[in-house]
């Protein structure tokens, strides 16, 4: 970019420039063209339908550059947003990096070619990877500043961290701090009140950067924020250092994120910049502002365009003449193209890699490895007390082990431990936990089941097993895009740089007198839809121990379900196992063999079948029972043995009978197994789906003993 004014000057003045030489600030010069040139190249091979997206960081280059000049590369940990090109490529990314991930390369180290452009992510920057999803990223940064505090005092989580699988990309250091940022837009996601709370709350180390160009995508700023300010909205938060800056102005914008990361670093408590920035361009390729700015404003962007603006300062100054200024940019220009070509050129991901990374490649939870006899001791536990000593025995064994969500802790205020019981969960299923490991270990959180979520997925990220509860299965929607577009996808959308292996534990189902509709609800089904996500649902305590160990142990999420109506029932209690005791996913149990029928079912289900098989017994039909208690992934070749063994199959779920989880397996014995059943039985499997017979709408929710009884008689009626 030519410019035509020079004016020299004899040497700099330090209180201008904050102390930064000639050479950062034509670094930071160079760096914001390099971030612009590589928008302008994108937008070229976007409009050449060579790459398919293109989402630019033009107007913002200023401010990240400032900011990413005070972080630390490969110390402090990072959750960017889409803008955030010119930051990116001040702590290390490549240019050639960054067009990788343009043209959907196998080796783009953000993805390998799995996500969108400017869907930041680089293990070796601890550059967590980016999300579509507008504002998640603001609870994963909690989650990840709370393990730096949490790794300053548990030196030997640390340790075992560093073992783990992808342990090399663990890494702390005292003065680490957590960058996040966002435009304007995404401040209004809950996510983001919810992780000021717990940031202010904690006093964590979280620097917010909010690069606010006046709109979320056409939405202006006085629709989008209330008073069209986010910085005075948040002037409220106690201990929160909140500053403005002209985000165009890098000297500017490095004297104020300077005075909010030493903040942060100082372990103060958070900070907030408030970034006012430009976007000379659309929000994106999809999108065409010229439909709702005017003229008028679209030129005043561009007067304030930070490139342009910072070549003539360096001009002014002196730092650098026109023709300085233009061979650098020539540069900036051979570089870009270079690497433009070079990316055009690099490979693609075969097809077969679309499968690769959707779960742990070095801990497989479904072998052999994870079979073990229980050696049972002392006296009989329920399913509740079960959970309880289970987490207490592997909490002893590995230092990362976070147990956290509503009301889990004893008391959260530990001068009152001397005096009362303690909470421990409102079913006590971690009761005793925070006594014996302390409140940094087992805590309560804020009622918020987004940043539950959220949080344990950035500890996870940092190489915690972070245990979190959500009360009721009725409550986890405020957590869906949590489970769904992060969790679980975390692995597979790095290309496996990056990891989110918590355990998330929900108490599930009905069956519970005065529940009603908000207490009683089961969609398992909905979770079993995740790719990634590991899900469970034993029905003894027996099972509860095995199962439990093993999602703790393994390197994937898993949801953890534990039905609500089994927490204390005698039926179903065990004595403890012992400490390794562990059952592998995706293994059924045997519950009852049998001759006649087969019944498949889990969780409640299992004893409500054992009671019709002994009703039925007593009429001389032998009925089998296949607890599948691994719903994701669940044991096909035992569904198989036995419809092959008995040619009668009934398939007993709590859930609606429509869209169910049992419906799914009904359709695949079906599909895959109709030659198996007997010719009547064909028949009546077509009328009936194969499921526990439901007749009315209590049924369809609530399947009682007769109806599995009544459901084997009249398949055997044929």
């Amino acid at each position: 970019m030519a410019v035509q004014t020079r004016v020299k000057t004899a040497k700099l003045d330090n209180t201008k420039t904050h102390g930064l030489d000639r050479d950062t600030l034509i670094r930071i010069y160079r760096t914001m063209f390099l971030s612009r040139r590589l928008d302008d190249r994108e937008i070229q091979l976007k409009r050449q339908n060579k790459i398919y997206f293109q989402i630019s960081s033009a107007g913002h280059e200023a401010v990240t550059t400032a900011a990413a000049l005070l972080l630390k590369p490969g110390v402090d940990w990072i959750y960017p947003y889409y803008r955030d090109r010119a930051l990116c490529l001040t702590l290390g990314v490549t240019p050639l990096e960054t067009l990788l991930q343009a043209v959907g390369a196998k080796d783009d180290p953000a993805s390998g070619g799995r996500q969108m452009p400017s869907h930041w992510g680089h293990a070796g920057w601890n550059i967590v990877s980016k999300s579509s999803c507008t504002g998640t990223q603001f609870v994963q940064a909690v989650g990840a500043a709370e393990s730096t505090l949490y790794y300053q005092d548990h030196p030997k989580a640390l340790a075992q961290a560093k073992k783990a699988p992808l342990g090399n990309h663990v890494n702390h250091q005292r003065d680490e701090i957590v960058y996040v940022s966002s435009g304007d837009g995404a401040t209004s996601e809950g996510e983001f009140w919810e992780s000021l709370n717990t940031a202010c709350a904690k006093k964590l180390p979280l620097f917010y950067l909010i690069e606010d160009n006046g709109y979320a995508i056409s939405v202006p700023i006085e629709v989008q924020t209330a008073g069209g300010s986010i910085s005075k909205l948040v002037k409220g938060f106690p201990g929160l250092h909140i500053a403005e800056c002209d985000g165009t102005d890098p000297l500017e914008s490095y004297a104020v994120c300077k005075e909010a990361i030493d903040y942060c670093r100082q372990r103060r408590g958070p900070a907030l910049v408030h970034a006012h920035v430009t976007r000379p361009y659309s929000h994106s390729l999809s999108d065409d502002e010229k439909l709702y700015k005017s003229a008028d404003e679209r030129d005043e962007e561009a007067r304030r365009d930070p490139i342009a603006k910072f070549a003539l300062y360096l001009v002014r100054e002196g730092i650098l003449d026109q023709k300085e200024i233009e061979a650098l940019e020539a540069e900036v220009d051979r570089e870009v193209r270079e690497a433009g070509d070079q990316a055009l050129a690099a490979e693609e991901p075969s097809i077969e890699s679309i499968t690769t990374n959707i779960y742990s490649p070095e801990i497989d939870p479904t072998t052999s490895a994870f079979e073990s006899e229980p050696k049972l001791a002392g006296a009989p536990k329920t399913m509740v007390e079960m959970v309880s000593a289970t987490l207490m025995d592997e909490m002893g064994r590995d230092d990362r082990i976070t147990v956290f969500g509503e009301d889990v802790a004893d008391a959260s205020r530990e001068d009152h431990l001397k005096q009362v019981k303690g909470k421990g969960g409102v079913f006590k299923a971690t009761a005793g936990l925070q006594r014996k490991y302390g409140p940094d270990r087992v805590f309560n959180t804020p009622l918020a089941e987004a940043s539950i979520v959220g949080r344990a997925i950035g500890m996870a990220t940092r190489g915690l097993k972070p245990v979190a509860e959500i009360q009721f299965f009725d409550y986890i929607w405020p957590a869906m895009m949590q489970i769904r577009d992060e969790l679980c996808v975390m692995r597979w959308r790095s290309g496996g740089n990056f990891k989110s292996p918590a355990v998330i534990r929900v108490a599930i189902g009905g069956y519970l007198t005065g529940g009603a509709v908000y207490h009683s609800q089961s969609g398992e089904s909905i979770f079993t839809h995740c790719p990634g996500l590991r899900v469970v649902m034993p029905s003894t305590a027996l099972d509860v121990a095995g199962l439990l160990r093993t999602a703790i142990r393994c390197d994937d999420p898993v949801m953890f379900l534990e039905h609500k109506h089994l927490y204390r029932q005698p039926y179903n209690r065990s004595e403890y196992p012992g400490p390794d005791y562990t059952v592998p996913f995706g293994k059924a149990r045997l519950v009852k063999e049998g001759a006649d029928v087969s019944i498949i079912t889990f969780g409640a289900l299992v004893h409500r079948a054992e009671v019709a098989a002994a009703q039925l017994g007593r009429e001389g039909i032998s009925a089998e029972i296949i607890d599948l208690r691994s719903l994701s992934p669940y044991d096909w070749p035992a569904i198989a043995a036995t419809v092959t063994k008995t040619h009668r199959v009934i398939v007993a779920y709590e859930d609606m009978l429509s869209w169910g989880y049992g419906a799914e397996i009904a359709a695949r014995i079906a599909d895959e197994l109709f030659h198996e059943l007997d010719a009547p039985v064909k028949r009546v499997a077509a009328m009936d789906t194969f499921c526990a017979y439901q007749p009315k709408l209590e049924d369809v929710i609530l399947p009682q003993t007769d109806h599995i009884t009544a459901a084997v008689k009249h398949l055997l009626a044929y």
